[in-house]
């Protein structure tokens, strides 16, 4: 497998030789502006794309389908259904596939358990966008795991350790799993992504999966940066399987 980070939660994954787009965020530097909830006034996306538009241009024509966790704007935004081919195929959960398809896409391939795409086989999972209010606020989210039967990843999406993610980890046994760091938080409630307290109690929790954190210094609500969760987890008996990708880097993953 190969895992290129783009940007935030956008990650460019090939299983096999099949590439999978997901939850892209295309748009220039501060492109949707600001946060609610939040007195930050930075306007969001804190950074570019990694990648010139016509680098761009031709990943997505090589890509075969894409992946949307939720419609948040730091996972879908305007560009992204401004740039996409209406053709290409849309993998998405059942929930917000009606809304997908109204944005133009004519291929949108609604999930509520699990299907086969090209060989890999996908299983939507649940997760937990924060507690209390904010998370309420939050709306439902879910996350992916992907098999090609020899390996298997876990994209949590925009989840907090929580049960949800502890039982899809015993039920699918992934190898790897990605998720969203930098402790996203509103003005309100606890964070809403992992922090790096809850990335050490996976690492704890499951001593043979290799972590890689994403979601990092590209939206202004999240308060830790790859700087502060490399010194976090320094010296931990987890730190050579918890990778911390910077924008544009691809890992391979055996």
């Amino acid at each position: 497998m190969e895992f290129q980070l783009w940007r935030n939660a956008t990650v460019l994954l090939t299983v096999n030789t099949t590439s999978f787009l997901i939850d892209p965020m295309l748009g220039k530097k501060a492109s949707f502006g600001v946060f609610p909830w939040t007195a930050d006034t930075r306007l969001n996306p804190l950074v570019d794309l990694p990648f010139s538009p016509r680098q761009v241009i031709r990943y997505l024509k090589e890509t075969d389908a894409v992946i949307i966790t939720h419609l948040h704007p730091d996972h879908w935004d305007a560009d992204a259904i401004a740039l996409l081919d209406k053709n290409l195929p849309v993998i998405c959960p059942a929930h917000i596939a009606a809304t997908v398809t109204a944005y133009g896409f004519t291929n949108v391939r609604a999930i509520d358990s699990s299907l086969n795409f090209k060989g890999v086989q996908l299983w939507l999972t649940p997760g937990k966008h924060g507690t209390g209010e904010i998370g309420e606020k939050m709306g439902m989210v879910n996350g992916f795991v992907l098999s090609s039967g020899s390996e298997s990843i876990y994209v949590a999406g925009d989840t907090i350790w929580c049960d949800d993610v502890r039982a899809t980890i015993e039920k699918y046994r992934p190898q790897y799993i990605a998720v969203a760091g930098g402790a996203a938080t509103f003005d309100t409630g606890d964070p809403v992504t992992m922090t790096t307290g809850h990335i050490g109690m996976l690492c704890t929790a499951f001593p043979e999966i290799h972590v890689l954190v994403t979601h990092l210094e590209a939206i202004s609500t999240c308060t830790e940066n790859r700087k502060c969760i490399r010194r976090k987890i320094a010296g931990r008996n987890f730190y050579d399987r918890c990778h911390i990708p910077e924008d544009g880097e691809t890992l391979y993953l055996h």
